[in-house]
């Protein structure tokens, strides 16, 4: 492990460091200070408990219920500890060399540190992991909300930090590097989670940047139908500057999908458009999100559609599947192609020249697609159900290459991500679980400890980075 100079605190920089699992916090030699105790912390997962609770139906399912109703929020761990001075090191080995742009307050923060953090939302108890994709080692655990948030997808920005789209209404951005967290409480250090075991209580953690209530939507619905899910950090954007965030609801009762543009480091509303005749969606609203290397949105409903938002005009366009009337999940491939899982068990092309889907037949062994993801080598990984599977199919030559690829113990996988090694990720909410898949030899790792996740988006940033030129 390469670690940098030193620690941050509120007085500049100081030594000894210590690997706290999170991203590198770099402090260049001029800046460092006295010498200072510091208090190392482990951060594993191998021996946390799978407390999940049976699942309720999937987030799909043909009776529009979307997560594990009878899960609570409650604190999964001792929530009063404080992380101290939190350090930062990256078992990477890489130490990324001099910092290149200021992070927040001015502090030191490099751009092109590898994504090794994956963030996957346990949905039932109201928290986000944050996993060390390079040991699948669960580093840290935060509560994404008050009460019972219902987090699900989680968006990466090429800066490391998360947006957390909470179900029951909200947004929430946590930083995923220690120099972006902010000394709220003036007390020279950063108390933040070290541990999974150490989830700090609601406003507690200092690494949470900020919390953003969506104004319209309304509380107590059965399964937060229609509340925050397709979440997307602004394409296009260079890790030295704060992107805009995109996200999208559905304004119930009424069939109008909203879908709004904040404002990246206060979480503000900038811009808003609407989307209507949002009909036969299973209730919700923009099921899943990817932002375009011009700043734009793309965004799906359940039945067939898939609209787009001009990130310069914001002029909102939109196509209608006319055969696949359910889609689940969307990603784009490096020329900013959209690929669309349908919960029908195909794979969907949307050319955006000619403006047709373009169906690529049925790329799995499994009945029903859900998340998938573009990696480096144009392959799209595909997430499985009836039977619990994982696809892989090639979009350039448009041909499958393993429809059946196991996932020893799995019971219902419903996300896919890419890490910054090319290595597959496959998050099971029936199981509880996380799996790391080598892509040479499909060999797997787990990550237990898990509740109930459910979490299928870009929760890695790879996707986002695919598309930076």
């Amino acid at each position: 492990m390469l670690c940098a100079t030193g620690i941050w605190n509120a007085s500049g920089c100081a030594k000894p460091c210590v690997d706290d699992g999170l991203l590198q916090t770099y402090c260049p030699e001029e800046q460092a200070g006295t010498d200072t105790d510091a208090s190392s912390a482990s951060a594993s997962a191998a021996d946390a408990t799978d407390s999940a609770a049976d699942a309720s139906a999937g987030d799909a399912g043909l009776d529009g219920t979307d997560s594990a109703a009878d899960g609570t929020a409650g604190d999964s761990s001792a929530g009063d500890a404080s992380a101290g001075d939190a350090t930062a090191g990256d078992d990477s080995g890489d130490d990324g060399g001099e910092p290149t742009c200021a992070g927040e307050g001015g502090k030191p923060f490099n751009p092109e540190y590898k994504f090794s953090m994956i963030w996957i939302a346990n949905s039932p108890e109201g928290t986000v992991s944050k996993i060390d994709t390079v040991t699948a080692m669960e580093r840290s655990r935060y509560r994404s909300g008050p009460g019972e948030p219902d987090p699900s997808r989680t968006a990466v920005n090429l800066r490391g930090d998360v947006a957390v789209a909470n179900r029951a209404g909200s947004v929430t951005k946590i930083a995923g590097h220690i120099a972006n967290c902010v000394d709220k409480n003036g007390n020279g250090l950063i108390e933040t989670s070290l541990d999974p075991s150490n989830v700090l209580p609601w406003e507690e953690d200092e690494c949470v940047l900020w919390h953003h209530e969506i104004s319209d939507f309304p509380a107590g619905l059965p399964s937060n139908q229609g509340g925050p899910r397709a979440v997307a950090w602004e394409g296009g954007v260079s890790a030295c500057d704060e992107p805009r965030l995109w996200v999208g609801w559905r304004a119930q009762p009424d069939t109008v999908v909203r879908i709004a543009r904040l404002d990246g480091v206060t979480g503000d509303v900038l811009d808003e458009v609407e989307v209507d005749d949002w009909v036969n969606v299973w209730g919700h609203g923009t099921y899943g999100g990817v932002s375009d290397v011009n700043g734009g949105l793309w965004a799906l409903g359940n039945s067939g559609i898939l609209v787009h938002v001009d990130g310069e005009t914001l002029d909102v366009r939109r196509w209608d599947n006319p055969v696949e009337h359910t889609l689940y999940s969307l990603a784009l491939d490096a020329d900013g192609v959209p690929w669309l899982a349908g919960w029908g068990g195909n794979l969907w092309r949307f050319d955006p020249v000619a403006e047709v889907f373009e169906d690529m037949g049925a790329p799995a062994e499994s009945a029903r697609l859900r998340g998938l993801a573009v990696d480096d080598e144009g392959h799209a990984w595909i997430a499985g159900n009836n039977p619990c599977r994982l696809a892989r199919y090639d979009t350039v030559a448009q041909t499958v290459v393993d429809g059946g690829i196991a996932l020893p113990g799995c019971s219902e996988p419903v996300g896919v991500s890419v890490d910054a090694e090319g290595q597959v990720w496959v998050v099971d909410r029936g199981a509880s679980l996380a799996y790391k898949i080598d892509r040479n030899d499909y060999s797997s790792q787990t990550v237990q400890g898990l509740i109930s996740p459910y979490t299928y988006s870009d929760m890695t940033g790879t996707g986002l980075k695919l598309l930076f030129k």
